[in-house]
C-alpha cells in the first residue's frame, strides 16, 4: 500500500511539473525587471512533458507554449518580434523531437517487456519450480543470481521421484550469468532422462558426463578449446528407509538439519559426508569405479540442506565468510524444520552479509523427511533391480 501511494505521488509530480514550469516562466516574465528575456525557457516545457508524461501532453503543451511565446502579456513590455518568433520555432522543434523520441521509447519498452516475458518463461522451464511435496518429502529451493533480472545463472538443481528413490542433483557451472545457461540446460536435461532410466546412481553420473562432453564439444570446436570448462555436481539418492547415497564431483557437501526435538532441545546443523570428492565433471574422465558413499540417514523430521559454493564463499565488506552452518541452525529457532522458511532466512542473511553485492550465483535446496516410519529393509524395487532374491 505504501509503495503504491509513493508511485502515484511520483506520477502526480511528473504530470504537474511541465505546467509548473510554464507558470514559473510567465511569472518571471511579468514580475522580473523590464527587458529580461525568459520566454525562451518555455521551450523546455514540452521536453519535460515528453520525458515524463507521454506524447499527447507534449503536443498540447507545445501548442500552449508557442502561443505564449508569440502573444506575450501586454505588461511584459515591448518585445523583440524576431526573438519571440525564434522561441516559437524552438518550442515546435523541441516538441517534434520529443514526440519522435517518446514514440520510439514506448516501442522499445514494449519490446523489452515482451522479451522479459519470454526470458522468464524459458528460465522457468529450465530451472522449473519444485513441487512442495514429493514422495514423503517436503521441498523448497531458492536461487540468487549475480546477473540482474535473471532467474537462472550458473547453478542448477532438480529433484525427481523415480522407481529407485528420490534422486537429486545440484551443481555449479564454472562462471555465472547468461554464458553458463547452455551448460546448465545440457546437464539438467541429461539428468531428467538418466534419473528415470538408470537403476544405478553411478550410471546416472556417467550419462551426465557424456552429455556435458557433447555440449562442450559442440560449443567449442577446434578453434575454441574447452579444457577449462567444468561443472561441480552432487548426486543424491534418498531411499525409502531414509538412507542417502551420494556421488560427489567437486561440490560442497550438504548439511543435515535437525529440529530442536530431534537434537536434544537445540537445533543443529551438521555437515553430512566428508572425504575427498571426485574432480568436477569436464576436467578429467571419470574413473572406472565410482565411489558410491552412504552419506547419512534422514530420520522423520530431519532435513538435508544442499547448496553451491557461493553460499559459503560469500564475504562481507571486511572479508569475513558467511557463517552458513550457524545461519541454518538459527533458521530453525527451536521449531520443526520448515524448508521454505529456511531458504528465506538464509537468503535474507546472505544479502545482509554481502550488502546485496553477490560475487557468485547461489543455489539452495532443502528436503525434509516427512515419513512417519523409516523401515530398515531395502525397498523391494532395489532388490528386484539388483537381482537379489526377494525375502
Amino acid at each position: 500500500m505504501i509503495r503504491t501511494r509513493a508511485v502515484h505521488w511520483r506520477k502526480g509530480v511528473v504530470f504537474a511539473l511541465p505546467g509548473l514550469w510554464v507558470a514559473a516562466v510567465l511569472a518571471w516574465e511579468l514580475l522580473g525587471p523590464r527587458g529580461t528575456q525568459v520566454i525562451p525557457l518555455l521551450a523546455a516545457a514540452p521536453a519535460i512533458a515528453c520525458a515524463g508524461t507521454g506524447r499527447r501532453r507534449c503536443v498540447t503543451l507545445a501548442g500552449v507554449c508557442a502561443v505564449l511565446a508569440l502573444v506575450p502579456p501586454p505588461s511584459a513590455g515591448r518585445a523583440d518580434t524576431a526573438a519571440r518568433l525564434g522561441t516559437c520555432c524552438a518550442v515546435v522543434a523541441v516538441a517534434a523531437a520529443g514526440h519522435c523520441v517518446s514514440g520510439r521509447r514506448r516501442r522499445l519498452l514494449r519490446e523489452l517487456e515482451r522479451t522479459r516475458e519470454i526470458a522468464a518463461a524459458a528460465q522457468q522451464v529450465l530451472l522449473r519450480p519444485l513441487p512442495p511435496r514429493l514422495d514423503g518429502m517436503t521441498l523448497a529451493g531458492g536461487h540468487l543470481s549475480v546477473s540482474e533480472g535473471t532467474l537462472v545463472g550458473g547453478d542448477l538443481y532438480e529433484v525427481l521421484a523415480t522407481p529407485y528413490g528420490i534422486r537429486i542433483v545440484i551443481g555449479d557451472v564454472r562462471g555465472h550469468g547468461f554464458s553458463s545457461i547452455g551448460t546448465v540446460a545440457a546437464v539438467l536435461g541429461s539428468f531428467r532422462e538418466a534419473a528415470h532410466d538408470e537403476p544405478a546412481l553411478p550410471e546416472v553420473l556417467r550419462r551426465l558426463e557424456r552429455a556435458l562432453q557433447r555440449h562442450l564439444g559442440e560449443r567449442g570446436g577446434p578453434e575454441r578449446p574447452h579444457s577449462e570448462e567444468f561443472v561441480t555436481v552432487l548426486l543424491l539418492e534418498v531411499r525409502a528407509d531414509g538412507v542417502v547415497m551420494a556421488l560427489n564431483c567437486g561440490h560442497p557437501w550438504p548439511y543435515r538439519l535437525s529440529g530442536a526435538a530431534a537434537a536434544g532441545g537445540r537445533p543443529r546443523a551438521a555437515a553430512a559426508g566428508g572425504g575427498d570428492p571426485l574432480p568436477p565433471l569436464g576436467l578429467f574422465p571419470l574413473p572406472p569405479e565410482l565411489p558410491l558413499a552412504r552419506l547419512t540417514r534422514l530420520l522423520p523430521g530431519d532435513a538435508l540442506v544442499l547448496h553451491t559454493d557461493g553460499a559459503e564463499d560469500a564475504r562481507d565488506a571486511a572479508g569475513a565468510f558467511f557463517p552458513l552452518a550457524r545461519t541454518l541452525a538459527e533458521a530453525v529457532r527451536g521449531a520443526p524444520v520448515v524448508p521454505a522458511a529456511v531458504i528465506e532466512h538464509v537468503q535474507d542473511a546472505l544479502l545482509r552479509h554481502t550488502g546485496g553485492r553477490l560475487s557468485d550465483d547461489i543455489a539452495l535446496l532443502v528436503l525434509r523427511n516427512d515419513s512417519r516410519h523409516a523401515p530398515d529393509r531395502v525397498p523391494r524395487v532395489h532388490l528386484a533391480r539388483s537381482g537379489w532374491p526377494r525375502g
